[in-house]
């Protein structure tokens, strides 16, 4: 299973919040990142909603998980996305191209928003923080 995860919300250093910190202690910092994609102020926390213009982009950060399954798996339930939630789920996991800060491309495993977006704010910068 791969084992790369971009996050662009409140899983990112410096939030202080308990995933934030479990993230933290179980994954290696890899760096800055960013995705095409518009980001939308949902509530006191983003949505990732995927794009193909490469204008829009979405900044974050990349990790490389060590226990990948059983981070995966508590990740799913924190966006509730987990097994067991009613579909359609606010977010879905997906595996998408992200860019590193020093322009390499790979693949990692992140948090789209799967709700309409029309009354939410856009966060234009496409940083969260």
């Amino acid at each position: 299973m791969p084992d790369l995860l971009f996050v662009y919300g409140t899983l990112m250093r410096g939030y202080a919040h308990p995933m934030a910190r479990l993230l933290s202690a179980n994954a290696e910092f890899l760096g800055q990142a960013s995705c095409r994609g518009r980001l939308y102020r949902v509530k006191h926390y983003p949505g990732l909603v995927l794009s193909d213009d490469a204008a829009e982009l979405v900044f974050g950060e990349l990790y490389r998980l060590r226990a990948v399954e059983d981070l995966l798996r508590e990740f799913d339930m924190y966006e509730a996305c987990g097994e067991g939630f009613p579909e359609p789920t606010q977010y879905v996991r997906r595996m998408l191209a992200v860019t590193l800060a020093d322009g390499s491309l790979t693949d990692a495993w992140t948090y789209i928003y799967n709700w309409p977006v029309e009354t939410l704010a856009r966060i234009e910068s496409g940083r969260f923080l």
